[in-house]
Parts: structure tokens; C-alpha cells; sequence
């Protein structure tokens, strides 16, 4: 007799891979140790929010007024500091009647960076807006055309350390490609010239560096034909940064097998040929995440050419609140305030980095 048919049972609906409780359980469920971590990340939250909550938002003083400040001390957050000086911490010591001259220039200047980082701008013509904009900042900074002359000593806030940051970089990233090729040139004068300069600039910190740079180097010059401070620690920067940078570089150059390089030479390519058709896209899309930490950590050493008396946001800061006792006791909503402008600035960095990543990841899978 033929046994009868017997259909096998549904098998339960495969677990959803999207949406917002798949990435909730992805990423915080996932396993004992993931759930442990975020029940005790999630206790200490409950315990130490409610005080934040309290201090920051719900018992805070909003309006400048030192009085009302003072009386909150203790129990409450004092954002009137901010409203009262936002603009010494944003602009430093630059001319309080031609401040409007900083703000159009670091937004021109952070237009144009913007503008370079999206390849549907990637034209001929963003050559010349480089330098159309860069003359502009400085002309609208420094003065010319008609403008007072403010000398460099007085700019800072946030335009000095956008500036800094951005020129160092575009600097150094490409003198690191350089050090880094020469690194391993088969050449012995280049490659020991790179490898000095490496080690020594990694062998000092950044500190030491602008101190050079700013009262060292000068001595060994003619009496008044020494360069601009600005200039001096930008060139401190930039020569600090780019032998990090070169490290990572040369790490991702290290990753590409020599193989590809002698498949190049068959085909008759040159050695710069080579290292720009070939060699860096591969390397620089391996290092991705490595050069951007590195741009990130630029942009935050800006910081410590307060020492140099250029005071940049966080030194502008420090002589916002020192200079005025009424507010000097609420530092700690400054620091707040300017700790917000610096996540906004490595925060959109980072994103960027993530979209590069995947970008190059695409070009990978095709």
C-alpha cells in the first residue's frame, strides 16, 4: 500500500535583517556579551542622566545674567555665558566692528572645502575657485583692497583654528605621499633624508615643535627678516603632520604586492606612471581610515598654539572668561560649548571617511 502523503511543516519566517529593531538587535543583543554590555552601559545612564538632565537643561540659566548665574551656581548650567561671549570665544581678539570680515571668510573658506569633497565638483574650475577664495580669505582677514590692516596676532576663535587646520592638511597630505615614496626609493640620499626627517619630527612632540618654530628659529635669522608667527607655526604643523601621514601612507604602499609593480614595467609605464595609475589609488583607498584620523588629530592639535599666544577657540576661550570675573566661574559651559564645535567638525570628518570608504569598497566589487 502506498504511504500517503505527508507535507512537511512551515518553517518559521526567516528574522528581519532590517529596520530599525533588526539593528537594535544587531548591535546591541547580539550575544550574552553584548546584552551585559548594554544592560550595564544602560544602568549607569539611568543612574547619572537624570542628574545631567537636571543640571544642564531643567534648573539652567539661559540668559546673560551674571547675577542670576551666580545664584544658579552649584545646582544649575549657565548658558548665558555663551550668548554673553560667544562672540570673543567664536573671534578672539579681532576688532569687535570688523568681525563680519572673519565670519565670510572661514564660511568662504569652509564652502570651498565642502566643494572639494564632492566629486560632482570635481571640475576644472574648482582649480581656479581655489584660487579665487584663498586670496579672498586672507585679504579679508589681514586687510587690502579698502580694508583696516588687522595683524595676525589678533586673529583667532574658530576662523584660526579652520585655517590652520585646513591648509595644514592640504599641505602635508601630499608632501607624506612624497616622504613616503621616498622612503622606499631605491635611491640612498632620498631614502635617508626621509627617514630622518621621519624620525626626528615623530621623536619630539607637537609642543616642542611650535616652540621652534615660533622663538628658536627666528634667532638664527637676521633681526626683523624673521617670517610671520602664523606662518612659522603653520609650517610647524604641516611638517609635524605630514610625517605621520607619511607612515600611513607608506603602510598602504607596503600592502600592494610587487608584483603589480613589475606588471607595470612590462608594459612599459614609468616609475611615476606606475605610482599614479597604479600603486597610490589602491594604497591611499587601503589607508582611508588611517588619514582621516590623522586629519582629525590635526585639527584638534590646533589647539595648542595657544602656547605661541595665537589664540585659537580654545584659547580665545580661556581670554573670553579670564578677563572678566562676573563670568570666569562658568568655564565649564565653555568648554561644553567649544567640546560641541569640535564633535561637529570630526563628526562630519568621520562621516565623510565612511562614505569614502564605501565608495571605494563599490569600485572594489564591480
Amino acid at each position: 500500500m502506498a504511504a500517503t502523503f505527508q507535507p512537511i511543516a512551515a518553517r518559521p519566517a526567516p528574522a528581519r535583517t532590517r529596520g530599525i529593531v533588526a539593528r537594535i538587535r544587531a548591535n546591541l543583543f547580539a550575544d550574552w556579551r553584548s546584552t551585559l554590555a548594554t544592560l550595564l552601559i544602560a544602568a549607569v545612564a539611568f543612574h547619572v542622566l537624570p542628574g545631567f538632565i537636571d543640571w544642564a537643561i531643567a534648573r539652567a540659566v539661559y540668559r546673560p545674567d551674571a547675577d542670576a548665574c551666580q545664584a544658579a551656581r552649584g545646582v544649575g548650567a549657565c548658558w548665558g555665558v555663551i550668548a554673553e561671549k560667544w562672540r570673543f570665544i567664536v573671534f578672539g581678539r579681532y576688532p569687535f566692528e570688523q568681525q563680519w570680515r572673519p565670519e565670510i571668510a572661514t564660511v568662504l573658506l569652509l564652502g570651498l572645502l565642502v566643494a572639494s569633497c564632492i566629486r560632482a565638483f570635481w571640475k576644472w574650475w574648482l582649480g581656479l575657485l581655489w584660487l579665487v577664495v584663498i586670496p579672498a580669505f586672507f585679504i579679508l582677514m589681514g586687510g587690502g583692497f579698502g580694508l583696516p590692516s588687522v595683524p595676525t596676532d589678533l586673529w583667532g576663535g574658530l576662523p584660526l583654528t579652520v585655517m590652520l587646520a585646513a591648509f595644514s592638511i592640504v599641505f602635508a597630505f601630499p608632501l607624506s605621499i612624497l616622504v613616503a615614496l621616498g622612503r622606499r626609493s631605491s635611491l640612498p640620499a632620498i631614502r635617508t633624508i626621509c627617514i630622518v626627517y621621519v624620525e626626528l619630527i615623530r621623536g619630539v612632540p607637537l609642543i616642542s615643535v611650535l616652540f621652534m618654530a615660533s622663538f628658536l628659529f627666528p634667532l638664527f635669522l637676521p633681526v626683523g627678516k624673521s617670517p610671520d608667527v602664523l606662518l612659522r607655526v603653520l609650517v610647524g604643523i604641516t611638517l609635524f603632520a605630514a610625517a605621520y601621514l607619511a607612515e600611513t601612507v607608506r603602510g598602504g604602499l607596503q600592502a600592494i604586492p610587487n608584483g603589480q609593480v613589475e606588471a607595470a614595467r612590462s608594459l612599459g609605464l614609468t616609475y611615476w606612471q606606475t605610482q599614479r595609475k597604479i600603486v597610490l589609488p589602491q594604497a591611499l583607498a587601503i589607508v582611508v581610515p588611517g588619514i582621516m584620523n590623522s586629519f582629525i588629530a590635526i585639527f584638534k592639535d590646533t589647539s595648542l598654539v595657544t602656547i605661541v599666544s595665537l589664540y585659537e577657540l580654545t584659547g580665545a576661550l580661556g581670554l573670553a572668561l579670564n578677563s572678566d570675573a562676573n563670568w570666569r566661574p562658568f568655564k565649564i559651559e565653555g568648554y561644553f560649548f567649544i567640546a560641541l564645535v569640535y564633535f561637529a567638525f570630526c563628526f562630519a570628518m568621520s562621516r565623510y571617511s565612511l562614505w569614502i570608504e564605501k565608495r571605494v569598497s563599490v569600485g572594489k566589487n564591480r
